[in-house]
């Protein structure tokens, strides 16, 4: 008898995960509470997939022998209280995909980098002359591709999302990066809730797969003792380089395995700051590990020309550089950015906090901060926070306003940054949407 497949989102993820269900001959219906994008109506119009927009018809979805959500959809939506009542299983789209997949999968997750150290790892196998897709949190959707291409290796980036609905699925090298508190109202306001959601990118490894790890992260460290890793642990970290990892000895990166060492001065990175040299060394290894040669792994070190909205030094505006770090979505992230700033700056943040501590970022604001610009629509816990350690502070609702106000509080020489530290959902559709708001506004100053 056919299986039956309901799909809840219709978006990128939720479309793919469609499309390479009904190739394998599911019953397959897609439900989305919201409005489907006219592009993805077109897709499923095309395939004959059948959809909902604007509900979640119970009737159609409790029948189903298989639920994919998409990642954004909470535990706490009444249709997946409803859906779990019922028993019925609910995995993730790269879990599905991962059924039909015959590629090798480099799969990254962490707090921070991951979408850098993705984008870099497959720039690096793509100048190695593999044949390699790009997926997960970046790229064209896993099941899409699954069901449509026909790749050798995939990169994936996973957020602790996705991999929360992954059970089966085993990446063949497995990069976790570090772990600091993020979407923390996803999991209880409970730490080692979300770290047990990152360590599941090792979960049904065996000995002939890898784990490369920042080891430097005091986190990863104290879970590492009470876990038994089967995987080739490759570490890589701000010391000397193990006999089997990545470290630093005088201003080079070394990566050693089996005998192999491949050293780079940090300086001809194409990304500098020191948390682009962790993300450097990561991809670095996971390119050491395929055999690829060094020259290309040099090359591909040397010329990497970043992410879009990811400390994206964008524009000078008399004297005043812009910079987009809009993808900065926890105090971590905006950490980073503030970290490897060396000008005064005129910090625009704000949004919808995740159960953020700005006291982490205390000694860094005091000490590169000149005026604050809040964008959000409650911005009471960074009033709270910095009132009295930063001289100027002004609340924005709108990005123009924003930028505008920055603008006006900068001088030559100064750095306007977003770097919101916070999710986008209270004013914008998502941190792209952010981003490209604020490159807009900077153009039409």
């Amino acid at each position: 008898m056919q299986k039956r497949i309901v799909i809840l989102g219709a978006g990128e993820s939720g479309v793919g995960t469609a499309i390479l269900a009904k190739k394998q001959a599911y019953d397959t219906f897609v439900s989305d509470f919201g409005q489907v994008k006219q592009q993805y109506r077109d897709v499923m119009s095309r395939y004959g997939i059948s959809f909902e927009e604007g509900k979640h018809t119970e009737e159609l979805i409790l029948q189903a022998d298989l639920v994919v959500k998409s990642p954004g959809i909470p535990e706490k939506a009444p249709i997946l209280k409803q859906i779990r009542k019922t028993g019925i299983p609910v995995i993730s789209e790269i879990e599905f995909a991962g059924r039909y997949n015959k590629a090798k999968t480099i799969c990254i997750t962490g707090s921070n980098g991951k979408t850098t150290t993705t984008m870099l790892t497959y720039h690096l196998l793509q100048k190695a002359g593999l044949n390699v897709g790009l997926a997960g949190n970046v790229g064209q959707s896993f099941a899409w591709q699954v069901a449509e291409k026909d790749f050798d290796y995939y990169v994936i980036e996973l957020s602790s999302f996705q991999l929360d609905g992954m059970y089966e699925f085993k990446a063949d090298i497995a990069i976790l990066l570090n772990i600091t508190p993020d979407h923390l109202d996803r999991y209880d306001y409970a730490m080692q809730n979300y770290v047990d959601s990152k360590f599941r990118i090792i979960r049904n490894q065996t000995a002939d797969d890898f784990f490369i790890y920042g080891a430097d992260d005091p986190i990863i460290q104290s879970e590492l003792k009470k876990r038994r890793i089967p995987a080739v642990q490759l570490p890589f970290g701000w010391s000397g380089a193990p006999a089997n990892g990545a470290g630093i000895s005088e201003n080079n990166i070394v990566i050693n395995w089996k005998q192999k060492t491949f050293t780079m001065s940090i300086f001809d990175f194409s990304l500098q700051g020191k948390h682009n040299t962790y993300n450097s060394m990561a991809a670095g290894l996971a390119g050491t590990v395929l055999n690829i040669r060094n020259e290309k792994i040099r090359e591909s070190l040397s010329d990497f020309k970043g992410v879009e909205h990811r400390l994206e030094y964008f524009l000078k505006v008399h004297g005043i550089e812009f910079v987009n770090d809009s993808k900065a979505t926890n105090i971590n992230s905006t950490w980073y950015a503030l970290e490897c700033i060396n000008k005064p700056v005129i910090w625009i943040v704000g949004g919808v906090d995740k159960g953020n501590d700005y006291k982490e970022l205390l000694s860094l604001v005091k000490e590169k901060v000149k005026a604050i610009v809040c964008l959000g629509v409650d911005n009471h816990k960074i009033l709270e926070a910095f009132t009295g350690v930063v001289p100027d502070i002004v609340e924005t609702r709108d990005m123009k306003d924003a930028v505008r106000s920055a603008y006006y509080l900068a001088k030559d020489n100064d750095v306007v940054l977003l770097s919101p530290a916070c999710a986008s959902f209270d004013l914008f559709e998502n941190y792209e949407d952010r981003g490209r708001q604020f490159k807009k506004a900077v153009r039409e100053l």
